[in-house]
């Protein structure tokens, strides 16, 4: 079975305080998911129409397990807590096996 990546990009972090509580909530509940974070910061560099901003690259052992993370308890918590805080993009890929 593939891995799974989870790729979010953030196209504006409108309250930061809000991203912080979220923050405190989704790493744990993440992780508790059996999610392993890859990359998590500023880009450093982009392309064509890409933006310099945030960006997390999270791994799961698969796809099942990327969505079963993202619709658990805790974080829908971390969701809640986030609210209108960034506009962002997630996105759930296979592994290239």
């Amino acid at each position: 079975m593939a891995k799974a990546y989870w790729v979010t990009t953030y196209s504006a972090i409108n309250k930061p305080e809000k991203l912080a509580d979220y923050a405190k909530l989704a790493g744990p509940a993440i992780r508790e998911a059996g999610g392993n974070f890859l990359a998590r910061g500023e880009a450093v560099k982009a392309y064509e129409n890409g933006l310099i901003q945030r960006t997390i690259v999270i791994e799961f052992e698969s796809v099942d397990a990327a969505i079963a993370a993202h619709d658990s308890p805790g974080y829908q918590a971390a969701l809640l807590a986030l609210g209108d805080g960034v506009e962002r993009e997630i996105r759930i890929v296979e592994g290239a096996e």
